[in-house]
């Protein structure tokens, strides 16, 4: 087992790295992204209106979280899995949930202005890293099973 540790050393150097850059993009949200939505979901928002927002610099703000997201869960994808293949598919599935949740947001906040709950949990999706949760042990699974 500790023979396979540091076989495996550069990978968890890597993984542990990438991990703690997106820690970093979390704490340092309220610098470094326009988004009105993180005061508002703080507070207890139900029956409160939207915030006001900038729809041009919160898109901007989203995409550049999304896409700084993006490129780090890819890096862990590859450094975890050494697959071209892997890689290809998965940034076309974030590249597809990209397009949806953007267009999700922008429709609840212009025409949904009661569905605060729904605009919760759409944004999380664009804000946070959760894809890389389900991709990594979705890609694990199926590479096990092609060993076998």
């Amino acid at each position: 087992m500790l023979n396979k540790l540091f076989e495996n050393k550069f990978k968890i150097v890597i993984t542990i790295l990438i991990v703690v850059c997106l820690g970093i993009i979390r704490a340092l949200e309220n610098q470094l992204f326009y988004d009105p939505f993180l005061v508002y979901f703080d507070s207890d928002f139900k029956g409160l209106l939207f915030p006001q927002a900038d729809n041009f610099k919160l898109l901007t703000g989203l995409l550049f979280r999304y896409c700084l997201n993006t490129i780090l869960s890819l890096m862990l994808i590859y450094a975890l899995f050494r697959n071209n293949e892997i890689l290809k598919f998965s940034a076309f599935l974030y590249v597809c949930f990209l397009v949806v949740l953007i267009g999700m947001f922008f429709v609840i906040l212009e025409y949904f202005p009661n569905a605060g709950w729904l605009l919760f949990y759409v944004r999380r999706f664009i804000i946070q890293p959760i894809f890389v949760l389900l991709f990594v042990p979705a890609f694990y699974y199926q590479e096990q099973n092609l060993k076998k």
